[in-house]
């Protein structure tokens, strides 16, 4: 189905500045509305709705986070102080770069530098936070601060790091997102290998969203095929599937323009789950 055209895209373009932006970048966590959004906010909407970096929309703001990642051009003036902004945004800006551009040479740059530090902190076969800490100082020439800067449990880290990775590496680190208590921050706060006991819920849109997420690395379809079975499990006896009136966040769901009437809530769900599946398939 094509949602590029529909009404919650053009809702979200409506909001547009002049500037091509929605305002402030950050921040990821808060839903979606029509009264006020993030640029952040905007382009997760638009991508799952089937924007592309082909779509001028998304065309400007990657003009513009790719400045601002090479230092010629601020993003916004928002800052938080608790963190070193310039260093989170460098990995927040090319985290989404990547996700419109997985070869983009600005944010491959980034990525690299993460990889470097990953690499390092996984080399005794599982996470090691005193080597995480080593490595980090050792390529940014001080300790790390705050909690993104160690861990690598950020949706932004896990956005950034696919395709730069060790084979061993990219498996240790996959591993750990699948394990991790904590689940990955901003998506979702429960460990991958525990999956939601309600699966008609808001809760398991987001599930699935972390799944999608590491569905970017190659050897999550490996790993994560005991959802397949799950997901099989879940369907009606029409084949399709339903998350429920809850899941429409105004970030995953809805796609269709209305949810008035339960096919096109099935719809929505139904083609979300058959791409994930597309993508677990082992050929």
């Amino acid at each position: 189905m094509n949602y590029k055209t529909g009404k919650w895209a053009g809702q979200i373009l409506e909001l547009r500045n002049n500037d091509g932006m929605w305002g402030n970048f950050h921040t990821l966590s808060k839903p979606v509305n029509n009264k006020s959004i993030t640029t952040e906010q905007a382009i997760r909407r638009l991508r799952i709705l089937g924007y592309t970096k082909e779509d001028e929309p998304i065309q400007a703001v990657l003009e513009r986070m790719c400045l601002c990642v090479k230092g010629r051009q601020k993003i916004d003036d928002y800052s938080e102080k608790t963190h070193d902004w310039a260093l989170f945004e460098k990995l927040m800006l090319s985290a989404w770069i990547r996700l419109f551009e997985p070869e983009n040479k600005i944010a491959l740059n980034i990525a690299k530098q993460w990889a470097l530090i990953a690499e390092r902190s996984f080399k005794s076969g599982r996470y090691n936070k005193n080597d995480d800490i080593e490595s980090f100082t050792a390529q940014f020439g001080r300790k790390p601060k705050s909690g993104f800067e160690t861990g690598f449990g950020m949706f932004y880290h896990a956005a950034l790091l696919h395709g730069v990775l060790t084979p061993e590496t990219e498996s240790l680190l996959l591993d750990y997102y699948i394990k991790r208590r904590e689940g990955i921050y901003y998506i979702y706060e429960n460990p991958i290998n525990i999956l939601p006991e309600t699966f008609a819920s808001k809760r398991t849109s987001r599930y699935l969203a972390a799944v999608e997420l590491l569905l970017n690395y190659p050897q999550a379809k490996y790993k994560l095929q005991f959802i397949t079975e799950w997901l099989n499990i879940n369907k009606d006896e029409n084949g399709q599937w339903d998350l429920g009136t809850s899941a429409k966040d105004g970030v995953y769901f809805p796609l269709s323009d209305s949810w008035r009437k339960q096919v096109y809530r099935k719809s929505d769900c139904t083609e979300r789950i058959n791409n994930i599946l597309q993508k677990l398939t082992i050929k």
